[in-house]
């Protein structure tokens, strides 16, 4: 694995913490919504930040 730079590794880390971020704001405006489609939309797009997340932490091992 090719190793990644100190600035690199900086950008990595907002990026992680921007999503983690993400995920825990849609995960409460899903808790908050009572349309269905609209509480559907805010699950997939915690999912989806969720799933990001763990792609750029792959990037750290």
């Amino acid at each position: 694995m090719t190793q990644i730079n100190e600035q690199e590794l900086q950008n990595l880390r907002h990026l992680i913490g921007a999503h983690e971020t993400e995920n825990q704001k849609m995960l409460t405006y899903a808790q908050q919504c009572t349309d269905p489609q609209v509480k559907a939309y805010f699950q997939k797009s915690a999912q989806d930040a969720l799933n990001t997340k763990q792609q750029l932490m792959s990037f750290l091992k």
